[in-house]
């Protein structure tokens, strides 16, 4: 296709064009202190969109300021406005503050709300939802947002929805405008390039970032990780304590291991106890039975058998998908 941007050697999109980013990489914002400020700084250098998630082993405002201190840029935040009943409840002071430091507030697992996001672009940042399903998606295009990531049920941690990834993907890009991103599985070159094939403008990576070497995973997690195959994982809704009723897709042997423990806690964190069947993932700083705990997972788990730099997944992922591209005769969006 001449005189597109695969030709040209870069692999700029929609998203990349609005966010700034210079490849279509997005971290995806895990909880429980995996996502380390190092680990979003070193995508969001590699060219990529570092994430962080509200919750963490930090404050989100200490870690907004060592990005920033660092020269990060651009970088976002992931928020999830509900408290553990379930109900909606956002804060706005961190919903502003967030949109004020950063180029990007993301939300999931709450309805789109145009009020959120009106909050994000009175602050001069852009607005995204991350949704599991076609009519949510255009619920979030309608309430304001600048960009979509649909999750298929492929993703790894906590499932919005109950769809594969491609006929999600396909039915959103048919009812939106905005650039959408596609979560779910995707840890290859070749994934990649198959959803923006299909008319993704991007892809939201967790999975492949955990065994990573800024990542804050626990040791006995990453190798965990790196021990697994495609079918190793289950969507189940086990470690339901302090998130009930939300389905994640975690190692099955991690489901299995959890549930055959009788103790009341599996280990600790700062010393505060981490109870049996908690949604907390296992950082660094935690310690116990490891096994037992919370080890999120996605599907594309098979093909991560390495601990690399950060910085060297996105470039592996964005040159090899950039090939595959060219070598379709594809575009990105």
């Amino acid at each position: 296709m001449p005189g597109t941007d695969v030709e040209k050697g870069a692999l700029q999109t929609a998203f990349t064009e609005l966010t700034g980013c210079t490849v279509p990489i997005q971290l995806a914002a895990m909880g429980g202190g995996v996502v380390t400020t190092a680990l979003a700084a070193a995508v969001s250098t590699a060219g990529g969109l570092g994430m962080l998630n509200r919750a963490g082993s930090l404050p989100l405002a200490t870690r907004v300021r060592e990005l920033e201190a660092a020269g990060v840029r651009p970088f976002g935040v992931n928020m999830t406005p509900k408290d553990p009943e379930g109900r909606d409840r956002p804060d706005r002071a961190e919903v502003e503050f967030a949109a004020t430091h950063s180029q990007l507030v993301e939300f999931f697992w709450a309805e789109p709300n145009p009020d959120c996001i009106g909050w994000v672009h009175s602050a001069g940042s852009l607005a995204g939802w991350q949704v599991g399903s076609v009519a949510e998606a255009r619920r979030a295009a309608d309430a304001g947002c600048d960009l979509i990531v649909a999750q298929g049920v492929e993703a790894g941690g906590h499932v919005r929805g109950s769809m594969g990834l491609l006929p999600l993907l396909d039915g959103v890009l048919e009812r939106v405008t905005i650039p959408v991103l596609a979560a779910g599985g995707i840890t290859t070159a070749r994934s990649m390039a198959a959803v923006m094939a299909a008319g993704a403008a991007g892809v939201r990576i967790g999975t492949r970032f955990l065994a990573t070497r800024e990542s804050g995973a626990h040791p006995d997690y990453v190798a965990a990780l790196l021990a697994a195959d495609g079918e190793s994982t289950v969507l189940t809704d086990v470690f339901s304590v302090g998130w009930p009723d939300a389905p994640h897709r975690v190692l099955a042997a991690a489901a299995a291991t959890a549930q055959a423990n009788e103790g009341q806690t599996v280990g600790a964190l700062a010393g505060i106890p981490i109870p049996r069947l908690s949604a907390q993932a296992p950082n660094r700083d935690v310690n116990g039975d490891i096994a037992a705990m919370a080890l999120y997972a996605g599907q594309g788990i098979g093909q991560v058998n390495r601990v690399v730099p950060a910085a060297q997944v996105v470039t592996e992922l964005a040159s090899g998908a950039r090939r595959l591209l060219a070598l379709w005769g594809d575009s990105p969006r």
